[in-house]
């Protein structure tokens, strides 16, 4: 399994407030990045993978929705999320 609890508890510590927040838009934004990656990976190797293809396509839009909800509410914990973890627009 590419995402252990072991991941989880280390993204969640290293973006969140601490290794238990897992519902700051920090924390979402950043696991979604790392579940993205994976995704896209297994893509470029199993490119008629559509039930993968179409889960990628939904996380991309919840991480794009936290992230348009991250911009109105406090626009430079938004630049920091960004910048840290290399995502760009």
């Amino acid at each position: 399994m590419y995402l252990t609890s072991e991941k989880k508890r280390e993204i969640f510590e290293k973006y969140g407030k601490s290794n238990t927040d897992t519902g700051s838009p920090e924390a979402q934004i950043a696991l979604f990045s790392y579940r993205i990656s994976h995704l896209t990976e297994h893509l470029k190797s199993n490119h008629k993978d559509y039930s993968t293809e179409r889960a990628l396509k939904m996380l991309v839009g919840k991480r794009r929705r936290l992230l348009d909800y991250l911009i109105k509410v406090d626009i430079e914990r938004y630049r920091a999320i960004i910048k840290e973890l290399g995502i760009r627009k």
